[in-house]
């Protein structure tokens, strides 16, 4: 890479830095239990709106997995999800009163308290309807994959994103509070994904699924990435730029091999297609605080009314990681 370019690189972790220290004063703290956070635990970042049903499952499944505490920010929920939040024992909480928009889509607000809070750890950053799966998750605890990256001196770990569904309208099927969304979304696209690589940031760019063939059919260039950096070992002058699809250093972006080998990464299995879509894509649609306008939501919208179904003959049932392991679609690379 030329000099100029890492020059432009180096410029640009800067402005988001500075982006970040501004819009710290956009944050307020509404419980700090950071004095419990031991210097080898595993931290959660979220930053997230009106999931209150979401909640009691998604704590759940990553304090089984082994995160030791939550770093939480709240961008005005009016359900019950700050309150909630707020009585968690492992839970720090803030409460953002600014733009989710103008704040980069809440990654301004995360990078600051990842500077802030996650020096030093092992970090996963992610959406409340993401579920991180790694190799082995069904015996190893996720410090065991940490443990092995420090030893192999990575500090980066990748995924993609795989977004599930039921088989039949969504509407069909009613999620309960603290239901495994599983249960309910347990299909997922094996195939239908474009790959394609960033130069300028060294990342992969991942494309397809349900949501480009359903939605999107007629724009796939504007669907959304399923490539994701969730999990990162957390230094001081890192930043997300696009959400979790990419950071700086670049460096961070190389989680895959380009000599015909294969690096481990895993999956985040995406479970936004339950029957609490329709009233989400509503609410964001008339909030206007997502990306490109809210096109994505918009066509959420559009779609929904039909109550379509995202099942087809190509679809498959989530199994294990080892399934998606022999599907190509994440790898154990050389850990074993």
């Amino acid at each position: 890479m030329g000099v100029l370019k890492t020059y432009r690189l180096r410029l640009q972790r800067k402005r988001l830095l500075i982006r970040a220290f501004r819009k710290r004063r956009q944050l307020s703290v509404r419980v700090n239990r950071i004095g419990m956070i031991r210097k080898r635990d595993i931290l959660c970042f979220v930053c997230l709106r009106n999931e209150r049903i979401r909640l009691p499952y998604f704590l759940r499944y990553y304090r089984d997995m082994g995160v030791d505490h939550f770093i939480i920010v709240d961008n005005g929920s009016d359900d019950g999800s700050a309150q909630y939040l707020a009585d968690q024992p492992d839970v720090s909480l803030w409460h953002a009163r600014g733009s989710y928009k103008r704040a980069r889509f809440g990654v301004d607000w995360i990078n600051w308290l990842l500077r802030k809070y996650g020096t030093g750890h092992w970090t996963l950053t992610i959406d409340v309807d993401e579920f991180f799966v790694y190799p082995f998750c069904d015996t190893r605890p996720i410090a065991a994959l940490t443990d092995w990256l420090d030893a192999s001196s990575i500090k980066s770990f990748g995924t993609m994103m795989l977004d599930m569904y039921p088989k039949g309208g969504m509407g069909e099927h009613r999620y309960d509070e603290g239901q495994d969304p599983f249960e309910i979304a347990s299909w997922f696209d094996s195939g239908n994904y474009t790959i394609t690589r960033n130069t300028t940031f060294g990342n992969l760019w991942i494309q397809g699924g349900p949501r480009a063939r359903a939605f999107l059919a007629e724009k796939p260039a504007r669907a959304p990435a399923l490539n994701k950096l969730p999990l990162v070992k957390w230094a001081r002058g890192y930043a997300y730029v696009s959400s979790t699809h990419m950071l700086l250093p670049r460096g961070l972006n190389q989680v895959y091999d380009e000599y015909g080998g294969e690096k481990a990464s895993g999956i985040l299995l995406h479970a936004k297609f339950l029957d609490t879509l329709g009233h989400k894509a509503a609410e964001e649609l008339a909030r206007r605080e997502h990306f490109a306008g809210s096109a994505e939501y918009k066509a959420y919208h559009a779609g929904l009314q039909e109550n379509p179904d995202l099942w087809c003959k190509w679809s498959e049932k989530y199994i294990n990681w080892r399934q998606l392991e022999i599907l190509g679609l994440m790898s154990k690379g050389n850990w074993a």
